[in-house]
């Protein structure tokens, strides 16, 4: 059962952390989560919709390490385990945070002695600990995918060390919720070897099916086993962009890829993959229960989430107004006023590239959108290296709601902000995940906004306007005179670069 109170008004953090419903910053909020594998305690900081991770440190404990056969902690586990608390709380204190939330999941209700080691860790460390139960740890889990995805349907499942929470998600709300004892630590000791262990968990996978339904075109997987093996799969495929959050797999790549793990040694893969010693030992078994999961619920694409229970947290505070928001567009906003030298140009550059973009679609505008305000936010780096750190900027900070064609996208277009040349750069491999059209697009988008920026230091499209006649390649810019002498020799220079990344001829024309 759970140890949280119905009655109690915002829950385990014990205060509101949106007050203000417009607010797009967030202060330093500390939570730990204590599973039955690893202990971690991460730190939010930034925008409030797409929180950034100030901190962020994780111990594979074991809580949960033979709970199956004794009914009990792991001993080594919890020792590690009240280190591991004592430590964040002394970081905690030194970042001066308010008190640390802390979750608890299957080990820790599960256990004979979890109420104790729950009373024990309250005297050494000061922390309250809130044990959920499966269910509410389903819904932590399905809200924290809506934090990086607030439209996502699908279902979303969440491996832990003892168990495994699966959650419906229809149009972005939260429905059916099941936790099954599917976690690698619960099935370590199956009788029967590999067969006896496959037949247990298809025997279990067949109720959660007719529990669940199996009507669901895309699976969300969280936890650590999980990206363990997605980050396997990238080494499989060679792939080059090793961002774990909404990379995706197929039901051919998980076959695959669990062939790929008997096939290859593990330590061999670990060393090249980075993955942890624990977590591989987990990997086996986690990749059989992925295989028949996919088996039994036949979804066409799988989505790996690096959001999860503690961002679920955050998300389940939200008020409606801030849930609806755009977390892309929120994180940059924020990026922009922390660290751009004139923050709020974006929008205005933004509406001066408007008449270039409205024929791209809504999601193209979004991602220019996304681009403008983030087209001055690494200005302090050097001049010779400001594309590159652009690029990488785009490609690897945490941002939602951003596939990873996306963020090539975005990276590309800023990488053209800052120059016209995108050969001899290290990125190469990774512009092959953009077919040659979207090239083309990110580097008009680049070379828009490497003239609109520097064209005027206020607002662009308060003198100025730009007209694209793709039948007659034609690119218009129209001055007002207050702009005349603003058109200097750099200014013609990226306007003509511009026109021609379009096929069009620049046209300059005056107005009264």
């Amino acid at each position: 059962m759970s140890n949280i109170s119905a009655n109690e008004e915002w829950g385990p953090f014990g205060r509101p952390l949106f007050q203000d419903q417009d607010a797009r910053a967030l202060s330093r909020v500390g939570v730990v989560d204590i599973g039955s594998n690893s202990v971690r305690m991460v730190v939010f900081d930034g925008a409030a919709r797409s929180p950034a991770y100030f901190y962020n440190e994780k111990i594979l404990c074991g809580l949960g390490a033979g709970l199956a056969e004794t009914g009990k902690l792991n001993p080594l586990g919890k020792k590690r385990a009240l280190a591991a608390l004592k430590r964040f709380q002394l970081l905690a204190q030194g970042m001066g945070i308010p008190p640390l939330t802390a979750v608890a999941t299957a080990a820790m209700r599960e256990a004979e002695d979890g109420p104790a080691f729950r009373e024990e860790i309250a005297q050494e460390t000061g922390l309250r600990l809130w044990v959920i139960d499966g269910q509410q740890e389903a819904m932590l889990s399905a809200q924290g995918v809506l934090l990086g995805w607030p439209d996502a349907d699908g279902l979303i499942c969440d491996i832990g060390g003892a168990s495994m929470e699966l959650a419906e998600l229809r149009e972005g709300r939260v429905g059916r919720r099941i936790s099954a004892p599917l976690g690698p630590l619960k099935l370590a000791n199956i009788p029967g070897g590999q067969k006896g262990l496959r037949s247990h968990i298809a025997t279990i996978m067949q109720d959660l099916v007719a529990q669940m339904g199996a009507d669901y075109d895309r699976i969300f997987l969280v936890g650590g086993s999980w990206r363990a093996i997605a980050r396997i799969d990238m080494e499989r495929r060679n792939y080059p962009l090793h961002v774990l959050h909404e990379y995706r797999m197929t039901p051919k790549a998980v076959s695959a890829t669990g062939n790929f793990l008997r096939e290859n040694n593990l330590s061999d893969l670990r060393s090249r993959t980075g993955i942890s010693s624990e977590r591989m030992e987990l990997v086996p078994v986690a990749s059989e229960v992925l295989r028949q999961l996919v088996r039994a619920f036949q979804p066409k694409d799988i989505a790996i989430s690096s959001y999860g229970l503690r961002e679920g947290l955050l998300y389940q505070q939200m008020p409606s107004t801030l849930r609806a928001r755009d977390p892309l567009i929120e994180a940059c906003r924020f990026a922009e006023y922390k660290d751009a030298r004139i923050p709020g140009f974006g929008k205005a550059l933004f509406r001066f590239l408007l008449p270039l973009l409205r024929a791209k679609g809504d999601a193209r505008l979004r991602l220019a959108r996304a681009a403008c305000h983030l087209h001055d936010v690494s200005w302090r780096a050097h001049p010779d290296y400001r594309a590159e750190v652009c690029f990488d900027n785009a490609t690897r900070a945490n941002l939602g709601g951003l596939t990873h064609r996306e963020r090539v996208f975005l990276g590309l277009a800023l990488l053209h902000r800052y120059t016209n040349n995108r050969r001899d750069t290290p990125f190469a491999p990774l512009f092959d995940l953009l077919d040659p059209a979207e090239i083309a697009e990110a580097e008009v988008l680049g070379k828009a906004m490497r003239f609109g920026a520097m064209f005027t230091v206020h607002a662009p499209d308060s003198i100025a306007r730009l007209h694209h006649y793709p039948r007659k390649k034609e690119l218009e810019l129209i001055l007002s005179p207050d702009a005349q002498d603003l058109f200097g020799e750099v200014a013609q220079a990226r306007f003509a670069s511009l026109a021609a990344s379009l096929g069009a001829k620049g046209v300059v024309t005056s107005r009264s």
